[in-house]
């Protein structure tokens, strides 16, 4: 398989509860970058902010149960379902229990633990 990954837009920050309105504020106070809190409904993120970072988005998110911050980040792919063979051929397994994901993405890991949102991209 001639896999071909590639970096989406959307960087995800996880923040403990503890921290999240003083990052906020850091991102939008003293960056002055356009930060935005969006509606969200999942089990995990309590809150959400889009801030807008060049051709980036990164979304601080706030997470009750965590004790230190983690960066979570976007993968494409044309087929999710040919990707997630080739992972688990080279002994990447998903790990969709992270968080509530829609169908058809995947959660995995790099070997340092860095998150990755594995999903499938619009046709070039």
């Amino acid at each position: 398989m001639n896999q071909k990954f590639k970096a989406g837009i959307n960087i995800a920050i996880k923040i403990p509860r503890s921290k999240y309105d003083e990052t906020i504020a850091f991102y939008r106070d003293i960056l002055k970058l356009d930060v935005e809190e969006k509606p969200i409904n999942n089990p995990t993120v309590s809150r959400t902010h889009e801030v807008k970072f060049g051709n980036n988005i990164i979304w601080l998110d706030c997470v009750d149960n965590y004790t230190h911050s983690e960066t979570w980040l976007q993968l494409t792919v044309p087929d999710v379902e040919e990707a997630t063979k080739y992972l688990q051929s080279n002994g990447v397994e998903t790990c969709d229990e992270l968080e509530e994901l829609p169908e058809n993405m995947h959660w995995i890991t790099d070997p340092a633990g860095t998150v990755f949102n594995l999903q499938q991209r619009a046709p070039d």
